[in-house]
């Protein structure tokens, strides 16, 4: 005890057991064959299917799910793969991803918000196919410049003071 506090191990020194669940992001992407319902579907439930296996996640601890699709895949919701997996309690909400020159196409991206006592650290996010090159391990993040810095900084002063 030091201060009239005891010290408690930061929560990574914890086991899970002992950790409180928090609601983390669990990201997932893959390629498409074609637009065909059921290709989109059978890698949609490639995709959730290894991500929930690798993670050891239940249905049950998902709040939410969010699908999102290349504007070139529109032949069928990919949320409907959970829904066949028997994620019938789980909210899901589709959407188009940006039309970003040179995307990725063919594309299916899941976001799965997880509530889970694991830490950032131990998420492993699951990148299949052609969306591997996605991920080649974030190296290819832009630098951001020191005056880009200052001004987000600037803009976050600006927005605690207002609020």
């Amino acid at each position: 005890m030091e201060n009239g506090r005891s010290h408690t191990p930061p929560s990574s020194a914890q086991p899970d057991s002992q950790r409180p669940p928090v609601c983390r992001g669990v990201r997932g992407a893959t390629t498409v064959a074609a637009n065909d319902p059921e290709a989109i579907l059978a890698a949609t439930r490639e995709l959730l299917y290894t991500m929930v296996q690798v993670n050891d996640i239940e249905a049950t601890a998902v709040a939410s799910a969010y699908f999102t699709t290349t504007l070139d895949l529109t032949a069928i919701y990919p949320a409907v793969a959970a829904r066949q997996l028997g994620w019938f309690d789980v909210p899901l909400l589709c959407g188009h991803e940006m039309d970003v020159p040179n995307g990725l196409p063919l594309c299916v991206r899941i976001l799965l918000h997880w509530n889970t006592p694991k830490t950032q650290g131990e998420i492993i996010h699951v990148y299949l196919r052609d969306a591997k090159s996605l991920r080649p391990d974030r190296g290819n993040v832009p630098p951001v410049r020191p005056r880009q810095i200052s001004q987000v900084e600037a803009a976050v002063k600006f927005l605690a003071m207002t609020l």
